[in-house]
């Protein structure tokens, strides 16, 4: 994969450059919520899904057992990761199925996969999955994530809360540990779908997971 002259490229390449080799026997212990998202994901026979930040495909590749006949996209800044996501799709022989981009989030087009369409028509359904809260610019994110939704899409997101229902000590490590792994919990990511709810310009359902320690959120614009 091209790697991206980009700050945010660079660092989660850092990052991942040696994590991603382990990545998903290890993530399994505490990303708690993904197969809750991928089970519920409201997509229409032969529709187009993208999943912003997919890391090593671990995601597409359990939804495209679930939604064989659904379209998947993936995206992520980290070439170090898609080097390990396309592997992994050669070796089960589903390289020419999930097609996969390096880029930033907020810079997601439907022309960065080849999309000949307007980018209000591009996506059925857009998802993250435990990668916002390693994104810079979340709103700018989510407004990018939302612009590509069809009319009557679903963004679905799954990612670390506040842990606010924890004991303060404990919530202060499990934070610490994150912040190792440059993941931060942002409140005004969340607070930009609410008050885009509020406003009308979309319906929001967010799920607690283990008190707090992570959420579930579904918005239709």
């Amino acid at each position: 994969m091209k790697r991206l002259p980009d700050p945010h490229g660079a660092l989660m390449d850092a990052v991942y450059r040696r994590q991603r080799h382990v990545y998903d026997p290890l993530r399994k212990l505490f990303l708690f919520g993904r197969d809750r998202l991928l089970a519920r994901l409201d997509v229409p026979p032969g529709g187009r899904v993208l999943e912003i930040g997919c890391g090593t495909a671990r995601n597409l590749i359990v939804l495209h057992r679930l939604r064989p006949d659904a379209r998947l996209f993936g995206l992520d800044a980290s070439a170090e990761m898609l080097a390990t996501a396309a592997a992994k799709l050669r070796r089960r022989g589903l390289a020419d199925v999930i097609l996969l981009r390096q880029g930033l989030a907020e810079d997601v087009r439907p022309a960065t996969f080849g999309l000949d369409t307007p980018l209000d028509a591009a996506f059925d359904a857009v998802f993250f999955s435990y990668s916002l809260t390693m994104i810079g610019d979340g709103r700018a994110a989510l407004d990018a994530a939302l612009a590509g939704l069809k009319p009557g899409g679903v963004l679905a997101i799954v990612d670390f809360w506040d842990q606010a229902s924890w004991p303060r000590r404990l919530r202060r490590l499990l934070q610490r540990w994150l912040a190792l792994f440059h993941v931060r919990f942002r409140a005004e990511v969340l607070e930009h779908l609410e008050r885009k709810a509020e406003a009308g310009q979309e319906t929001l359902h967010v799920e607690p997971i283990l008190g707090r320690y992570a959420f579930l959120a579904t918005c239709r614009p």
